[in-house]
């Protein structure tokens, strides 16, 4: 049974069961009481859409993220379903990949199904080209939409981020001031994280009085292992490196991992600083020193700043908060 079958066996309105339903008052006594005598004769169960009827609201969100294996996402995701939990709200979650037809359908999707508001996680859905970003634009017409570790600026869009660009800067320095001399930055992808992630590992290798040597910033895809295999390759090219800091800890892992295959001490020959302070820089050894970006303190701000747009407060339009670089035994300094 749905609620339509519920409204036509009480022979009132769709819109008066869901009233009853939500407990709006604006329902007589009678009404009311013909209504909850079908509700509980069929057994009828109450879904979001039916409870949205009443109240002008699905007490649902929309999450997107990119891919849900990742460690960072998977962590945003958790954290995003139990703050919003803690304030009544429902979610939907759809993992859409990288592709831009794929996220504009997923987003779509979304929409369609009602929700309050949409949090898209991850800086790839922000597209290089502005043009491309027409598909949140539009969704902002319909419903508030946050994003973290994003940064997109237009109406009813609220960023929540956290300084990629100093956080790198500071790992860096942090390497020179150790003495290292020839230090490698490692990326997947030249997203808006990616970016700000680049430009402090530039700053702070003019800042330290070194060349700034592009044979040192590589981009690298692929497994662990495929990473591993590249170091490896670079290596045997005759490119000398006593130094990594990568944009994510699984090309950090893959880094030890060069480390062993190339009989090098970590951190006396090498030094390795992953990112995202993910489970996996706990489980190896040496254990990872690692940039904390605070994944939970986004997700609890992205919730609390979308819970004020709702109550109908003034809330700013992007929040940046700081990094910790987490020491473990891949650094000494």
């Amino acid at each position: 049974m749905n609620i339509y079958d519920v409204s036509k066996a009480a022979g009132v309105s769709i819109a008066t069961v869901s009233r009853v339903i939500n407990g709006n008052s604006n329902v007589s006594e009678k009404t009311k009481q013909k209504v909850l005598t079908v509700i509980d004769e069929y057994g009828y169960t109450p879904n979001a859409f039916a409870r949205g009827l009443g109240l002008n609201t699905m007490q649902t969100i929309g999450i997107m993220c990119p891919d849900s294996s990742d460690p960072y996402l998977a962590d945003a995701i958790y954290y995003l379903e139990r703050e919003l939990r803690q304030n009544d709200y429902d979610s939907i979650l759809c993992c859409t990949g990288y592709q831009l037809a794929t996220k504009e359908k997923y987003l779509k999707l979304l929409l369609s199904k009602r929700v309050d508001a949409v949090i898209l996680i991850g800086s790839s859905f922000i597209e290089p080209n502005d043009k491309n970003n027409k598909y949140i634009y539009d969704a902002s017409k319909e419903s508030p939409v946050i994003l973290i570790n994003g940064s997109l600026e237009g109406a009813n869009i609220y960023s929540t981020v956290c300084d990629d660009y100093q956080a790198v800067y500071d790992s860096v320095t942090s390497l020179i001031q150790s003495g290292r001399k020839q230090i490698m930055y490692l990326f997947h992808s030249l997203s808006y994280s990616g970016i700000r992630k680049l430009e402090g590992y530039k700053a702070a290798i003019l800042k330290g009085g070194m060349n700034l040597d592009e044979t040192y910033i590589k981009q690298c895809f692929g497994t662990i292992h495929e990473a591993k295999n590249y170091l490896i390759k670079l290596n045997q090219d005759g490119l000398n490196f006593d130094a990594v800091v990568t944009s994510d800890d699984s090309l950090a892992v893959s880094a030890l991992k060069y480390a062993k295959a190339c009989s090098l001490s970590v951190p006396d020959d090498l030094s390795i600083i992953g990112y995202n302070n993910s489970i996996m820089a706990q489980c190896c050894e040496p254990e990872l020193t690692s940039v904390d970006n605070k994944v939970e303190t986004a997700c609890i701000n992205a919730v609390t700043t979308l819970m004020r747009v709702f109550s109908g407060n003034n809330v700013p339009a992007k929040t940046m908060f700081s990094a910790d670089i987490v020491k473990r035994g891949t650094t000494r300094f």
